[in-house]
């Protein structure tokens, strides 16, 4: 499906009916179906809606907008036009970033946060050699499964998801892949963090060398008060691929406690 939002046409996909949302966000590199495994295991009674994010998948490929900011716009006005009255962001990595400035504006309806694996709203300040390593990740197949292999995860993945996640690594536009590394990656977009009022799960996994569980740890939590924190052993940075019924699970164990509250 395609959803208008912010002068784009953004392409996504949803699966169950209900009241309640919940909104997946990629990580960069992905696209909406990195969430299929965890959104085949989400109940009937929720809808579950996954985006590709501009410059990702089937949405436009934009020269610019790749700013955290403008990402976090993005989906606020996907919501706006999906008409989303009550619903669950869950953002992975980069998404988990954008859902954190989205989160601080306390936009109407947001009932929840899930951030698997997330990067940190106050930025991090990489190294030259790391990011300009990143700035090629996803520029040619042997970078792409390089990347994978040795930095994504810490699982094998089966031939087929390997496939994908190469795919959709080289399928970003080229503006895309760049301005993670250059610049949203070190944004800072932390200053209203402790306006979220809504209840928060943290997800990392055990084995992750992008966004490790220390990080979490040291840096996140102590800038959401809300949160609590999972762990899922032995795996790495792409929880929805590596453990995809560990994180429905915990989706599904939050999404309970949220209702019976």
């Amino acid at each position: 499906m395609m959803i208008f939002s912010n002068g784009l046409n953004l392409h996504g996909s949803q699966s169950g009916q209900g009241e309640l949302a919940v909104l997946f966000l990629h990580y960069w590199g992905g696209t909406a179906r990195t969430w299929d495994r965890v959104v085949s295991a989400m109940p009937d009674d929720v809808r579950s809606i996954a985006l590709d994010a501009r410059g990702w998948g089937g949405s436009p490929h934009p020269e610019h907008g790749y700013d955290i900011a403008t990402m976090a716009d993005d989906v606020e006005g996907a919501i706006a036009t999906l008409g989303l009255t009550r619903y669950l962001l869950v953002g992975h990595s980069m998404g988990g970033k954008v859902a954190q400035l989205l989160a601080s504006r306390r936009p109407a309806g947001l009932a929840g946060l899930v951030l698997v694996a997330p990067s940190p709203a106050q930025g991090k300040i990489l190294p030259e050699p790391e990011r300009e390593a990143m700035k090629g990740a996803y520029m040619t197949p042997e970078g792409a499964a390089w990347t994978l292999d040795n930095i994504l995860c810490a699982t094998a993945l089966p031939q087929e998801l390997r496939d994908q996640v190469i795919a959709d690594s080289l399928g970003g536009a080229s503006a895309a892949k760049i301005a993670w590394p250059t610049s949203a990656i070190s944004e800072d977009v932390s200053a209203d963090l402790d306006r979220i009022q809504v209840p928060i799960l943290v997800i990392g996994g055990e084995k992750d060398v992008v966004d490790s569980v220390d990080l979490l740890r040291t840096v996140l939590l102590p800038s959401l008060p809300t949160a609590t924190l999972v762990v899922v052993p032995k795996v790495g940075h792409l929880l929805p691929l590596e453990a995809p019924s560990d994180v429905a699970g915990h989706i599904r164990a939050f999404l309970m406690s949220e209702q019976s509250r």
